[in-house]
């Protein structure tokens, strides 16, 4: 059996990125979606959720960019200050992201799935801060973001780069997640097509699947001025991931390979 789950990065990030996740639920083939905490648009994102009971959310853990909800301090830039801050004991991820899940559980969400922006917990001291509140919160499923294998000579050089370096980590997010009793689908997909996929790609990737589940990680959204005024290189390319996930092709290449979709909820485990 071959199942998907189509699950949407940035809930909460702006309005335009909540309003097209729930298109690309409710009109294509998304089935779930990380919540930012920290998010300016959360509480639009809560509104949306509880009108999209459909839709599964998770927690999409932020310690790069944003602002902290112990501190209220802007998080740093990127992954190299951030690690730094945490050798240096500036930031405390246990501490932080609990805080973000708090949030989420408190406004009266469950969710089942977790994911760090820019895959911070691929990094020791955030991946055991990670497994350590997936056992208190009973939060079973962490994204494990390596790409299935795809043709090497299609990726840019940056990103074939950036792939080889989460191949180093790897052994290490499994055993630990294997250790605290967190779950994964069996393949991912999404890294090497993040802000340059269309239709066909998606059904491309569809007819490629491999057997068991597979998490499809997307970023879908409408480009409004919010989101061109944020500081993300993701935006004219959200629209264009919206358009893909709701083709009319797209829905038929699942029905011609006898893909399920699914959520995090109704997966076996």
């Amino acid at each position: 059996m071959k199942t998907l789950l189509v699950n949407a990065d940035d809930f909460g990030f702006t309005r335009g990125v909540n309003s097209g996740i729930v298109e690309a639920h409710t009109r294509g083939i998304l089935t779930a979606t990380t919540l930012m905490a920290n998010g300016a648009a959360f509480d639009d994102a809560l509104v949306l959720a509880r009108e999209t009971p459909t839709l599964d959310i998770g927690c999409h853990l932020v310690l790069v960019g944003g602002e902290s909800l112990v501190s209220r301090q802007e998080f740093p830039l990127t992954v190299r200050q951030l690690l730094q801050a945490v050798a240096l004991k500036r930031i405390d991820p246990y501490v932080e992201l609990k805080a973000q899940i708090d949030r989420i559980v408190q406004a009266g969400l469950r969710p089942v799935h977790m994911d760090t922006h820019k895959h911070t917990h691929l990094f020791p001291p955030i991946l055991d801060a990670v497994a350590r509140l997936s056992r208190e919160f009973r939060i079973p499923w962490i994204r494990r973001p390596f790409d299935f294998p795809v043709e090497p000579g299609g990726l840019p050089l940056s990103k074939r780069l950036v792939s080889k370096a989460f191949g180093v980590v790897r052994p290490r997010l499994e055993r630990v997640l294997k250790q605290n009793g967190c779950r994964s689908t069996d393949h991912f997909a999404g890294f090497s097509l993040t802000g340059r996929f269309t239709a066909a790609d998606v059904v491309a990737l569809i007819r490629a699947l491999p057997e068991g589940s597979t998490e499809f990680m997307v970023h879908p959204g409408h480009c409004t001025a919010e989101l061109r005024g944020a500081r993300t290189r993701l935006k004219e390319s959200r629209a264009a991931e919206l358009a893909a996930l709701v083709a009319p092709e797209v829905r038929r290449a699942l029905e011609e390979a006898g893909v399920k979709l699914s959520g995090y909820r109704s997966l076996k485990w």
